[in-house]
């Protein structure tokens, strides 16, 4: 579980460095920059409902720090 939760983040944190190249080569509203970061917000959606669900299973635990 842990591993997915990581590389989920890494596909968004891709997706936000794809959105940023989009922004520094084109113009602000180009359907490639808003495509890039409706998907970035689409995932990072998704990452907080999967730590919701694998909380609430028990497939993750918190712990004490």
């Amino acid at each position: 579980m842990k591993l997915l939760i990581i590389i989920l983040l890494l596909i968004v944190l891709a997706v936000l460095g794809s959105a940023l190249l989009q922004l520094v080569r084109g113009p602000s509203g180009s359907p490639k920059l808003v495509r890039a970061l409706t998907w970035r917000i689409g995932l990072s959606i998704a990452i907080f409902i999967l730590l919701l669900l694998a909380g609430h299973f028990g497939w993750i635990t918190p712990h004490g720090l």
